[in-house]
């Protein structure tokens, strides 16, 4: 049985008709990682409500980034595949936790190649229920019912390693301006989250006191690894304080989620005199949706409307040369041990 490489991102509806959108959605939304109520109260709000007007908003969306190849996340991560697996003799597939393809037929090709030592790598660079977390289990559930001759290790979150860090410094570097004023746009969570994810159940306090503490916690803290991760970029990037700061994205009901919200942030900016903006979105290493359409997009006209003269999206990292030789030194020190 030989070795083999299962790449994982969130994964995208089929087309951008409503129909496929809404199937997206309750499989997503329905996921008990995502949100996290008991079953019952998390069907009434997402099938009773969320799948009642979300999807034709979300298609309009999908519509507004989709490429010809299909949506820019499945694209992106089928090319750094691609350039992966040129650089390597072993498999690498990809794998969408929600939709096509599916975790469960990649290990299936994986396992038909003679794979029985798989490296499961969440496309993800921090931990977060939502992500890492639910990727992990359901790879694991697979390969415990269907493939019990195969073993399985998994990369963990790289926020913090080095050769990331530089491959994302030099992205950003790339297309930042010195004039611009630089914001790091997370993705965010729901607070409870956080407090879930604390395996001390007694550290977390959603400061950045507890964040800036020594603590087990932070190994499955996605604030802290957010803001730690912002800090190491700006160093790499010789910034100073005044010249950059962190938000959170993408909010989903009335629950209180990470702050500073970016869409706030993204109004209240030219108020205090930043007018040359560069916003780049380190939750994520492919294009998506949320970075394509919310923060490209509509994070551009906020910010205009609000007063600011100038803004720069800068890309995820998506197939980019140095990332897939990145991920290439990760496997094969896999590989060698």
């Amino acid at each position: 049985m030989s070795k083999g490489v299962l790449l994982v991102n969130l994964g995208s509806p089929n087309s951008t008709s409503v129909k496929d959108v809404r199937a997206y959605l309750d499989e997503f939304l329905m996921d008990p990682r995502v949100i996290d109520l008991p079953y019952l109260s998390r069907a009434f709000l997402v099938k009773g409500i969320i799948l009642r007007t979300r999807p034709k908003r979300s298609a309009e969306a999908y519509r507004k980034v989709w490429t010809a190849e299909g949506s820019p996340l499945i694209v992106h991560t089928r090319h750094l595949r691609e350039k992966v697996q040129q650089g390597t003799d072993i498999p690498v597939a990809m794998a969408m936790r929600y939709g096509k393809p599916s975790i469960a037929s990649a290990i299936e090709s994986l396992y038909k190649q003679g794979v029985g030592e798989l490296l499961l790598i969440p496309l993800y660079p921090q931990y977060a229920m939502s992500t890492t977390e639910t990727i992990s289990v359901l790879t694991e559930k697979i390969i415990r019912k269907h493939y019990k001759d195969m073993s399985l290790s998994e990369l963990p979150p790289f926020y913090n390693n080095p050769e990331y860090i530089k491959v994302l410094a030099t992205s950003i570097k790339e297309h930042h301006k010195e004039d611009e004023y630089l914001l790091f746009s997370y993705h965010g969570v729901p607070e409870r989250h956080i407090y879930k994810s604390d395996i001390t159940k007694e550290h977390c306090q959603l400061n950045d006191i507890c964040c800036n503490t020594l603590s087990p916690a932070h190994q499955y803290c996605y604030r802290h690894q957010c803001f730690a991760l912002t800090e190491s970029i700006a160093r790499e990037l010789q910034l100073t304080p005044a010249q950059y700061g962190t938000s959170f994205q993408s909010r989903l009901g009335r629950d209180p989620w990470l702050q500073p919200y970016t869409d706030a942030t993204l109004a209240t900016l030219p108020e205090k005199g930043i007018k040359r903006l560069a916003v780049v979105t380190p939750a994520f290493v492919a294009d998506c949706l949320e970075t394509l359409e919310e923060i490209a997009m509509e994070g551009r006209e906020t910010y205009l409307e609000h007063g600011g003269t100038h803004y720069n999206y800068i890309p995820c990292l998506n197939d980019r040369e140095d990332w897939a030789k990145t991920l290439l030194s990760w496997i094969e020190k896999w590989q060698n041990k």
